[in-house]
């Protein structure tokens, strides 16, 4: 008796509700708090190992998170992370950072080796890395003001073969000395 009751109830529950879900599927704000720990609030990092998130286009936010996801990209912990949410869920993601505003790190950089990075970047990266390097919209991701020692772990990335380096900038790279890609990471790391 008890059962035919609650089948009762429950099918005209779904007719009323017109077959609603029961449960909402989580808004791109509550996705996106999930990265402040690490990232910082509003994706504005506080850890120089750790990336300003905020300000990304989305199709580099996606395509970072697919990576990690996929096991092409290398993190600490951002593969497992990134398994952890849908193709839609990282969409999401990807437009509520893209309306917060880049957050620069303050740090302390090199005056000299900036002014030597800012030459290699003039004749180097700066078709492909805007404006110092500080366009969301060529998709290359936000260097300027990220901070340098998340710089360097990633170049890190790139010279040793852990993560596929695109290849004009391969070119590029294989042509610098090792203390012309610190100059320009600080080059990077300078920008306010």
């Amino acid at each position: 008796m008890l059962d035919n009751r609650l089948h009762s109830f429950v099918a005209g529950f779904v007719l009323l509700t017109g077959a609603a879900p029961l449960y909402a599927a989580p808004a791109a704000s509550m996705l996106s708090d999930t990265c402040a720990g690490c990232h910082g609030t509003d994706g504005a990092s506080h850890g120089p190992a750790t990336p300003t998130i905020a300000g990304l286009s989305p199709d580099y936010f996606t395509e970072s998170m697919q990576g990690f996801k996929s096991g092409e990209r290398p993190g600490t912990v951002m593969g497992r992370i990134a398994r952890g949410y849908t193709d839609e869920e990282i969409a999401l993601m990807a437009g509520y950072f893209k309306d917060l505003p880049f957050v620069p790190a303050r740090q302390k950089t090199d005056p000299a080796k900036v002014a030597q990075g800012e030459e290699v970047y003039s004749g180097n990266c700066n078709k492909c890395h805007d404006e110092n390097g500080s366009l969301a919209s060529d998709d290359a991701g936000i260097l300027a003001g990220q901070w340098l020692p998340y710089l360097t772990y990633s170049m890190e990335d790139f010279t040793s073969g852990a993560r596929e380096m695109p290849r004009k900038m391969k070119k590029k790279v294989d042509k610098l000395k090792a203390s012309e890609i610190e100059a320009t990471l600080q080059f990077f790391a300078s920008q306010q």
